[in-house]
């Protein structure tokens, strides 16, 4: 769909700080974060909603968000991480693009939650050394 932001991630027109990528799944780094290392995973194929989801892509999905996990408490030091699918209107969200977000949950003195600011604190460069950190690269 060419009005989908997530669909111009997939296609390169549109930049993202990718922490993962394989044939058929996406993660990056959500430009409008709340909080430190919020990732948005997404199927390459555009998905209005879980019920239009393959099962088998579904599977997958979460089973990239799991791979990702550990990554979040190790070179972020999370406290925990939330799971969370919400698309639609019901979500108060105007991509219907089916997504994953992971959300990093820390101590409240080691890092100051925006929620519910949705204004970035972080320039694409400081998001793109993030995705570096989460991806197990070192800095350019």
């Amino acid at each position: 769909m060419p009005d989908c932001p997530f669909c111009q991630i997939v296609a390169g027109q549109a930049p993202a700080a990718l922490v993962f990528q394989d044939d058929q799944v996406m993660a990056f780094l959500d430009i409008a974060q709340s909080t430190h290392g919020h990732t948005l995973v997404i199927p390459r194929a555009h998905y209005a909603d879980i019920f239009s989801l393959p099962k088998e892509l579904g599977s997958h999905l979460f089973a990239v968000a799991m791979e990702l996990a550990p990554r979040f408490q190790k070179r972020l030091g999370a406290e925990g991480l939330n799971l969370i699918q919400s698309n639609g209107r019901a979500a108060n969200q105007t991509v219907f693009h089916f997504h994953l977000h992971l959300v990093p949950r820390y101590a409240p003195t080691d890092f100051p939650l925006r929620w519910p600011n949705h204004s970035s604190a972080y320039s694409r460069s400081d998001l793109e050394a993030l995705a570096r950190l989460l991806r197990g690269e070192s800095a350019p």
